[in-house]
């Protein structure tokens, strides 16, 4: 199940004839997150391209960016070659005007070698996405990232 906080961002949200629409704003960014986690849970790098500006901006857990959707594209398509059966699980999101805070896990296999079980992870993670114009401008990752970089180390030294 996932939890939903809001910031109290209602002050400064956009009016629509007189009524605060900071509800549906949410919701719609909301949707949007989770819309984008499951193209990645699907590997459909096509979907996730749609959820994305054309200036997306992506910074990994190592504070590495990378700009523009096509860039990305191949960056995504490359990370799921990498681990073909990455997942995210999105289990709390936060809410605040165009800035969504996501919080879960993330798990991956390296190559899919699943028959050495020191190839496998799961590790808490979160994501912070910055919504414009109902598409992901930002997607930052925060994880400890030391288990899946050791990993890939091993196996470039068998």
């Amino acid at each position: 199940m996932t939890r939903i906080l809001l910031f109290g961002l209602a002050s400064i949200a956009p009016t629509i004839n007189g009524q605060n629409n900071v509800q549906g704003l949410d919701t719609m960014n909301k949707q949007i997150v989770q819309d984008f986690a499951i193209a990645i849970n699907e590997h459909n790098v096509d979907k996730m391209c749609l959820l994305m500006t054309d200036d997306h901006r992506f910074i990994d857990s190592q504070g590495n960016e990378a700009m523009g959707k096509e860039k990305m594209r191949a960056d995504w398509i490359g990370y799921f070659q990498l681990f073909p059966d990455y997942k995210i699980e999105i289990t709390d999101i936060f809410l605040g005007g165009d800035t969504v805070a996501a919080f879960g896990f993330a798990s991956g296999t390296f190559q899919g070698k699943s028959d050495r079980k020191e190839n496998f992870w799961h590790l808490p993670a979160s994501w912070k996405a910055v919504i414009k114009n109902g598409k992901i401008q930002l997607w930052q990752v925060y994880a400890d990232s030391k288990i899946p970089y050791d990993i890939i180390n091993k196996n470039k030294e068998q």
